[in-house]
């Protein structure tokens, strides 16, 4: 199985530390493009116009400007780099050694600067959305779509692939000879389900927690449908799924209003 997670939009930087080693990350093919979109994003952040460039308010000014600094700046691993709702709901910060032994295996989070790493690859903090178009480079889907393709299907190896990443991170790398299913998270209120956006973030992380903490591995979509039912009770009040004809099954996962 083959987790894939969005990085979080805020990140928090860490106090102190090396800086980052590319060619110690997860995938060391990446090096080269890693390289490359983080000499840009540290030339375009230093612009006049880096705030319309990255599509961020005034209030995020402090993080452009740490941007420019990205190859001096200290790392961390990425389960404490990235923070938010998500990442808060897995408690991935906290994760034991054994956990995260397990979690280097099954878990990419695919990112704009990075491509993909895992949640102990040590990275400083940055602000870069898959949606940005950088510099030269244009497009960061696009670009990544080119280099990620080979290592995630060679780390998915045929396996089953849990996505719960947005639409832009999901552009960068869609899989092809592989079980795929996303993961979609309804609120039950008063007999009605409705797509909620806050609490799916949340739940995603419960069920990263959940399928990264369990020994057994889901091989299909009904595994996975039946390791989250395990959730049913405690964080879930049903599970359902759905085989598509195109494109990925789709696992849902009810909540309480």
């Amino acid at each position: 199985m083959l987790l894939l997670l969005p990085p979080s939009e805020g990140k928090t930087p860490p106090p102190g530390g090396d800086t980052v080693n590319l060619e110690a990350l997860s995938h060391p093919e990446l090096t080269a493009a890693r390289s490359r979109v983080g000499d840009t994003l540290a030339k375009v952040s230093g612009q006049r116009n880096a705030m319309s460039v990255l599509d961020v308010g005034a209030s995020l000014a402090g993080d452009v400007a740490y941007n420019t600094t990205l190859w001096a700046n200290p790392t961390a691993p990425a389960s404490q780099v990235y923070t938010g709702v998500l990442y808060d709901a897995a408690g991935m910060a906290t994760w034991d050694a054994a956990t995260m032994a397990r979690a280097t295996q099954r878990v990419r989070i695919v990112s704009a600067l990075w491509g993909a790493v895992s949640p102990s690859d040590f990275i400083p903090a940055y602000r870069l959305s898959m949606a940005t178009n950088l510099g030269r480079i244009g497009g960061l889907a696009t670009f990544w779509r080119k280099h990620l393709a080979t290592p995630l299907s060679d780390l998915a190896d045929g396996g089953l692939v849990v996505d719960c990443r947005s639409s832009s991170y999901v552009a960068a790398w869609r899989p092809t000879d592989n079980p795929w299913v996303t993961v979609k998270v309804l609120r039950e209120l008063d007999g009605k389900r409705a797509v909620v956006s806050h609490m799916a973030k949340h739940t995603r992380g419960l069920l990263a927690a959940h399928l990264v903490a369990a020994d057994a591995v889901p091989a299909n979509a009904q595994d996975l449908a039946d390791a989250a039912a395990g959730m049913v009770g405690d964080a879930l009040v049903d599970v359902g799924l759905t085989p598509k004809a195109k494109g990925p099954d789709e696992l849902t996962l009810v909540i309480a209003g």
